[in-house]
């Protein structure tokens, strides 16, 4: 396609006179003094292959976000498999079971270790390679690379070289950082969206020097040569300090020339660069940091419990080799059968300490049964069948986009169960980018009928609290109905109707027709504002609408309707709503906006065109924007929309008219969770715009330090003497169901922290609409007072003037008395600069930790991973970190867990991710349902294996004792190795997988039973201890009431006493009766699964018992027909077993029916509502529990609704005494 028919004709420069208008005399400027450290990196343009050798070889532009690779795989997997505690000491006992002293054959040792390490290691290489995969989508995307010769051509990103000369079109992603040389807009301005790096939506101009305008072409770059020298890669991604030499000219870049990797080109249709920074040298990636290796906090004290039982371990082996050194030394020479004439070293009289040394090592690892080996391949079959839990759980199933849920590694499934804090991106995270006009303020008078979220939700519950309890206001029915009469017919403004307001949730459930317009008042539509008093202030305010802007049209020539690619999505809603009332802006040209009026004339359109003189655009700092143009009867007219603090303080005396009404209908719009601009206007005559414009001339066309100092201050020398017009609301449009999960969330007791890349004002408003703050919440914005940071005195400055902020701001709360205040903090990523310092960073955490929310704004990707990092070693607690973007990796990284969202953005953020989900509204799911059932799973799994082995291994050492510390076991080899591979390990399992203590409805409808988690109810050190005393106790019933009932009684018809086979297949029956008896007792749910694997476990030991007793006597040995012939013809076998499984569980029974009956825990309670089906049958009782089920939140959407409800019930109960002293008053004394 030829050049002239795709390239647009604008200089985009003159709009933005801050931020992109370049000096007349910049050139003049010498090149950046680049010497020494730091800035070494040479890059020669259009020369790819001079780069190839050192010491220009620069990194490719590979990445991975991998934990191995093909030769770290097999060292780092083996060290992540040995920091396991029990693995080492199996390790040491495979290898002393090469000695003669080992009672077990070596195989029965080192297979089981093998194996257990084996499956580990497979597990982390199949979630390694899915990471890799990932990896290789975006390595191998195509971007369009200048060949030879002007030709170019696709190459996939990883081939990409320092030096190519990269062709990037309309909505692609830039493939690494790239040095701007031209673009489709003549003078070399392009926009670049930065959302996956700084989380920020509004779009960025960017330009390219001057001398490189011309390489617009394919073909210009035939010959196309220069060198740039700059800065080595560094995480900064606001600065950039180079030269570019280019025809025996050096020329000094800045960042307003650099294109950074992970951003998209929006707004222009194309843009050629040059490769600067490629892989892990680009700004992003210097940013992320390498895939760590987490652990759960469950495992890791899990190796504290293998330290005591190795204690214990080494404890009972201690005593068994001195018992059997003084047996040897003592009794043995009396021991005629033993040959004492001829001992050997394990049986010498001579040599007790010798024989005792060696016996400890048999005692090792007999005793080796109380450290369960198969707990870890227990566990990571569970975990892995948990994953798939999540995997296939259709309610995190996004339907737009057609992904689920992934949990990519299964090691963090109960680190969901306890966490504390969340800290989440913003873009894209919490929002959709999306803003809907709502409502506006006109000339003093409100338009717009539909409720926002929080006048609905606040509306709903007071209907509810109306319905089941006497309304606080009346005294008697006859008062209550004229109340709420009065409230259900009062159309004040600041009230809501509840029957209009319920009704309309349908309506408001329904999507809107129009993207970013959801305004409902006949009164503005389809021209009927014509009828309307004050109708040229309506028509002022449309134009300010549709004309005060910097967005470009583009007409959709299937629906005929103009969509705007606007900087900020609420200037593109204004000119949705602009063009639904009937201004439609519909083209730009290089100096004037036309704006479409259709009710100008009847019947007809009439096209205004409206000159543009200039633009003064909207920073953080200035908090506003203004237009000043010239209409078509010549008049110029200074147009301005902005922050409502900031144009009520520039209003002239005259133009306050509606200032006192605007303000209250501000406040509403606030209270309602809305965004708010107020817009006003001024007229200007020639000679004042004159004298200004020279000004403002000088000051642009500056090379002073201070340029953008002096654009200010002329700028705002204009904006004064406004006259106000209105002001707008729009919705925040959230993702589906943020608000929601967000009070979910706070309910459950979870704190929430944001960190965006984001300018402040954008932050709050966010703040607003998802409910982290609210109207009355006290706002601490900590920020830094002197902007020159530089010298080492002011940062001084600085440090003490943040310390003292944050001091004074303790203080504050801790005065503080009001029950239902609430405090937000809000801190700006200069001030963490300093906040994060040594020094500091205690007293930033201990004020963060006390406020209800905490916003962290302008934060760099490192600046996210350090607050990470603070609050997770700070405070101790388990964090979580979610995000969808590069800007993010960092912290998802740093966190306890991390979880990527799969949106449209980049895969970046899901590939560093634990965990990953399509939406933010599927954490409430993937938290309070998954991560409360996984970690009560694993707790009471692992407790369960500790008493299970306790009880079984204990019973050897007793056996130990009685038979002179012989080393000889009383149970047959097969019984022991069956004990945990087959006969208790699936009940076991199915705790793991199928256990719910409540039912998923019921996690969602109670989100406080979460806090048993983050609390450590089921696996602290109480219960941990609780449960070894229970296999302590359980290990001395089975042997102790086995031998009183064997030991002396005639165990077969013959009159014969048991023998040690018979003793021990009877204990053995005993044992696994009774520990899978207590398994069924620690299930709160059945499925057939676990009633199979329980009662299926205790059948198959019997069948096996049966089965085994047939073998050939050579290798049943003492077994032959036991079942058969000795066990199951005596009465007293099946006794012992009744008697000594009943005995073994009765204490834990009596226990947990005290617990349930004295001391209910919460899952207790809601179990019995669910038994006696009072949640049918009591509904109000139902509510009642459901209400108290929730921790006290001071954010989310039920807080903001108290708040709300608290208002309007004030303002019932100051209408019903009026009503009331009306009534004495109208009534004959």
């Amino acid at each position: 396609m030829a050049r002239g028919r795709i390239r647009a004709r604008l200089r985009r420069s003159h709009f933005h006179p801050f931020s992109c208008m370049r000096p007349r005399t910049e050139d003049d400027e010498g090149p950046h003094p680049i010497e020494g450290p730091g800035y070494s990196r040479f890059v020669h343009c259009n020369q790819p292959r001079m780069h190839w050798k050192k010491p220009l070889k620069y990194c490719s532009n590979y990445i991975s976000t991998t934990k191995y690779n093909v030769v770290t795989f097999l060292p780092k997997a083996l060290f992540e498999q040995f920091r396991r505690v029990a693995n080492i000491y199996f390790l040491l006992a495979a290898i002393l079971s090469l000695t003669p002293v080992a009672p077990f054959s070596a195989v029965s040792m080192i297979f089981p270790l093998a194996f257990v390490v084996g499956i580990s290691m497979a597990k982390e290489a199949l979630e390694d390679w899915r990471r890799f995969m990932q990896d290789m989508k975006v390595n191998t995307r195509k971007a369009s690379v200048h060949v030879a010769d002007g030709v170019f051509g696709h190459k996939p990103w990883q081939k990409i070289q320092v030096g190519d000369v990269v062709k990037v079109e309309k909505d692609q992603f830039f493939p690494a950082d790239l040095l701007l040389l031209s673009s489709s807009y003549e003078d070399g301005i392009c926009y670049v969206e930065t959302m996956n790096l700084d989380g920020e939506t509004n779009l960025k101009p960017k330009r390219a020097l001057e001398v490189t305008l011309p390489l617009d072409e394919d073909e210009t770059f035939k010959d196309f040569t220069g060198t740039i020298k700059c800065e080595d890669p560094n995480p900064s991604l606001y600065t950039f300090v180079g030269n570019f030499e280019y025809d025996r000219q050096v020329y000094p870049l800045d960042p307003s020339q650099i294109l950074l990797r992970d951003s998209k080109l929006r707004n222009t249709t194309f843009v050629y660069g040059v490769v600067v920074f490629t892989g892990f040298d680009s700004k992003v990636m210097q940013n992320s940091t390498k895939s760590p290796s987490k652990r759960s906090k469950i495992e890791t004290k899990m190796d504290k419990i293998i330290y005591v039982l190795f204690s214990l371990l080494l404890v009972i082996s201690l005593i068994s080799s001195i018992g059997f050194a003084v047996k040897i030394k003592f009794q043995m020479p009396d021991w005629w059968y033993m040959q004492p004439s001829k001992p050997e070293n394990l049986y010498d009289p001579t040599s007790p300490g010798k024989s005792g040394l060696a016996h400890l090592i048999t005692a090792l690892i007999l005793y080796g049964y109380l450290i369960p080996i198969s707990l870890y391949v227990s566990i990571e079959v569970v975990k892995v069948c948990q994953a798939k839990f999540i995997d296939e759980d259709l309610n995190m199933y996004d339907e737009e986009t057609g992904n689920t849920a992934q949990a990519r590694t299964s090691n963090l499934n109960e680190e969901l169960g306890q966490v504390d804090t969340i800290l989440s991106d913003k873009t894209g995270t919490l929002t959709c980018n999306q803003m809907d006009f709502l409502k506006c303020s006109i000339a003093g008078t409100a338009y717009g009928v539909r409720s926002s979220e929080v006048e609905l939700a606040a509306a709903k519950q007071m209907a509810m609290d109306l319905e089941e309890q006497d309304v606080e206001i009346s005294n008697c029915s006859r008062d209550k109905n004229r109340a709420h009469n009065s409230w259900e017919n009062s159309s004040g403004a600041s009230e809501i109707e509840l029957e209009t307001v319920i009704t309309s949730k349908d309506e408001k459930d329904q999507k809107s027709a129009i993207k970013g317009f959801s305004f409902e008042d006949n009164r503005l539509m389809d021209g009927n504002w014509l009828k309307e008093p004050n109708t040229d202030v309506i028509i002022l305010f449309f134009r300010i609408l549709a004309v005060c802007q910097s967005a470009v049209p583009e007409l959709n020539e299937e629906t005929g309707i103009f969509t705007y690619e606007a900087e900020s999505p609420d200037e593109g809603a204004f000119l949705v709503a602009a063009r639904e009332f009937g201004f439609e802006f519909c083209k730009r040209t290089q100096s004037s906006v036309i704006v479409r009026e259709k009710y100008a004339r009847p019947g007809q359109l009439v096209e205004r065109e409206f000159k543009i003189l200039n633009l003064l655009e909207f920073t953080s700092k200035r908090k506003r924007m203004s237009v000043i143009v010239r209409d078509e009867d010549g008049q110029i007219l200074l147009l301005c929309k902005g922050a409502d603090s900031i144009i009520f303080d520039r209003l002239s005396k005259n133009g306050r008219m509606y200032e006192e009404v605007t303000t209250k209908h501000l406040n509403e719009y606030g209270e309602a969770g809305l965004r708010t601009l107020a817009l006003a206007y001024k007229k200007l005559n020639e000679s004042e715009y004159d004298a200004w414009n020279n000004e403002f001339t000088k000051a642009k066309t500056s090379i002073s330090a201070d340029r953008d100092g002096m654009l200010e201050r002329v700028a705002d020398m204009m904006e004064r003497e406004l006259i106000l017009v209105g002001a707008t609301a729009v919705e925040d449009k959230l993702q589906k169901g943020v608000p929601q999960c967000i009070d979910k969330l706070a309910q459950a007791g979870l704190k929430i922290w944001v960190l965006t890349g984001d300018k402040m004002e954008t932050a709050i408003n966010i703040g607003f609409a998802c409910s982290l703050l609210r109207q009355g919440m006290k706002q601490i914005c900590v920020t830094v007072t002197n902007s020159d940071t530089i010298a080492q005195d002011s940062k001084q400055a600085a440090k003490e003037n943040i310390l003292n902020q944050i001091t004074n701001a303790s203080r504050m709360i801790n005065l503080e008395k009001d029950p239902h205040a609430a405090f937000a903090l809000i801190i700006d990523g200069k001030t963490l600069t300093f906040a994060l310092e040594d020094d500091m960073k205690q007293h930033f955490l201990e004020l963060a930790v006390v406020c209800a929310s905490v916003i962290c704004c302008r934060v760099s990707p490192k600046q996210k991973a350090l607050v990470t990092r603070l609050v997770k070693e700070g405070t101790g607690r388990t964090t979580l970190a979610i995000g969808d973007g590069a800007n993010d990796v960092g912290m998802i990284q740093e966190a306890d867990i991390g979880v990527g969202i799969s949106g449209v953005e980049g895969m970046q953020a899901v590939m560093a991710s634990d965990f990953s989900i399509s939406q933010f509204r599927f954490l409430e799911r993937l938290l309070v349902v998954h991560g409360h059932w996984c970690y009560k799973r694993i707790a009471q799994m692992i407790c369960y294996f500790f008493y299970k082995n306790i009880a079984f291994g204990l019973t050897l050492f007793y056996f130990e004792a009685f038979t002179a510390f012989s080393g000889q076991s009383i149970y047959d080899d097969w019984y022991m190795l069956l004990f945990n591979v087959v006969l208790t390990s699936l009940p076991v399992i199915s705790l793991g997988v199928f256990e719910q203590d409540v039912s998923s409805e019921v996690c969602l409808q109670f989100p406080a039973l979460y806090q048993q988690g983050p609390k450590n109810l089921f696996f602290d050190w109480y219960r941990i201890l609780g449960w070894m005393g229970n296999g302590l106790y359980s290990s001395l019933v089975i042997f102790f009431l086995n031998l009183v009932i064997l030991f002396d009684q005639p165990f077969r018809a013959g009159g014969q006493t048991a023998d040690m086979s018979a003793v021990g297949t009877t204990m053995f029956s005993c044992i696994i009766c009774a520990v899978n008896c207590q398994i069924a007792l620690t299930m709160s749910h059945f499925t057939w699964i676990q009633h199979l694997f329980v009662w299926g476990s205790i059948a198959a030991w019997f069948l096996f018992l049966l089965l085994y007793g047939m073998v050939s006597p050579i290798y049943s040995g003492n077994a032959y027909h036991i079942l058969v012939e000795a066990l199951g013809p005596a009465p007293i076998y099946w006794c012992s077993i009744i008697l000594v499984t009943v005995a073994c569980n009765l204490p834990y029974l009596a226990h947990i029916s005290f617990q349930r009956c004295i001391h209910p825990m919460d899952h207790h309670i809601i179990q019995e509502i669910k038994y006696y089906r009072k949640d049918v049958e009591d509904q109000h009782m139902w509510r009642r529990e459901r209400s108290k089920a929730r921790q006290e939140t001071k954010i989310g959407f039920s807080a903001r609704v108290d708040a709300k409800i608290r208002q309007l019930k004030g303002k019932l109960q100051k209408k019903h005494s009026t009503l009331v002293t009306q009534s004495y008053a109208s009534s004959p004394s």
